[in-house]
């Protein structure tokens, strides 16, 4: 006694094959989407590029703040002085000699 093979129903493939490609859009929405995986990745990273050079701009703020307190009138560091004067103005002293 053979039974006949019977044909799934064509609702149930359309039906299946309906949510797997959603489950493959929604899969590839997760990883490559403008909120994807891949996106957040990118963000973390350039974060971290923003957060780095905040912290060398806050150092560079910390040194220019501590030239500035030294060239103030409450507190004057001579050496200092000296060495901006030479830099900026091109000044020596009277027992140096000067190359070119």
């Amino acid at each position: 006694m053979n039974t006949p093979l019977k044909r799934p129903p064509i609702g149930a493939i359309f039906y299946f094959g309906l949510m797997f490609s959603l489950g493959l859009y929604f899969t590839f929405a997760s990883v490559q989407g403008d909120f994807g995986l891949f996106r957040r990745i990118q963000i973390e990273s350039e974060a971290d590029a923003l957060r780095a050079e905040k912290a060398r701009f806050l150092a560079e703020v910390a040194s220019l703040e501590n030239k500035t307190k030294r060239l103030s009138d409450t507190y004057l560091d001579l050496d200092l002085l000296d060495q901006q004067a030479r830099d900026i103005l091109g000044l020596i002293r009277s027992d140096e000699i000067a190359l070119n």
